[in-house]
């Protein structure tokens, strides 16, 4: 499991966006970027610099991702059949922390990753671990006995911030499955992802 190196809204201020959607961000109260010239008015940013936030923002949305992994998840989706975008929202929504997040067993996809690493999540009935398993289509993922009476857990299933989506299938409170893999329109981000322009930053 990678570790984060700095503070998980310091993300929302450089990008300038609540990207979770979360009431805490301090977004929320200050919109302009962190330091002594975040309130300096901003010039033009290049094709590039657009590409590089785009990239940044979903990298970070989904707990900010090594740039090996992310790598490696843009490079399969781009030999897969189809849009390449659309297949790497694919592949970074079948992750299992992700899968966790969307499931609302922790409230954040922080959470989710540490929920999945200290093993108190099932696959199929089988503990696993591993944050970055891809799950399949028809996969059910549960909490374990100890989760289902945490209150990070209660407290996440609780969040009136957002919803499960469609393609994550509830059954009661401690068990969903994934019923397919959704396209970019489906997934329900707080804030607009281009991830055509992160496919544009990795093919120059």
């Amino acid at each position: 499991m990678s570790k984060r190196h700095s503070a998980k809204h310091k993300l929302d201020r450089r990008m300038g966006e609540n990207i979770w959607g979360r009431p805490k961000s301090p977004v929320n109260k200050r919109e302009y970027g962190p330091g002594q010239h975040g309130q300096r008015r901003k010039g033009k940013v290049s094709d590039f610099g657009l590409q590089l936030k785009a990239k940044q923002k979903l990298k970070g949305y989904y707990g900010e991702v090594t740039e090996k992994q992310f790598k490696a998840q843009y490079t399969e989706a781009a030999r897969m059949k189809g849009d390449t975008s659309q297949n790497l929202i694919g592949l970074l929504e079948r992750r299992l922390d992700a899968i966790v997040y969307r499931a609302k067993f922790a409230p954040t996809v922080f959470a989710a990753r540490q929920l999945v690493s200290h093993g108190h999540i099932r696959v199929n009935g089988v503990k696993c671990n591993v944050a970055s398993r891809r799950c399949a289509v028809n996969d059910e993922i549960s909490l374990g006995t100890k989760a289902q009476e945490m209150a990070l857990v209660m407290e996440a299933q609780s969040l009136p911030e957002r919803e499960i989506p469609d393609y994550v299938v509830a059954d009661g409170t401690a068990k969903v499955t994934l019923s397919r893999v959704p396209t970019l329109d489906e997934v329900p981000y707080p804030v607009k992802m281009e991830p055509n322009l992160v496919v544009e930053f990795y093919s120059r």
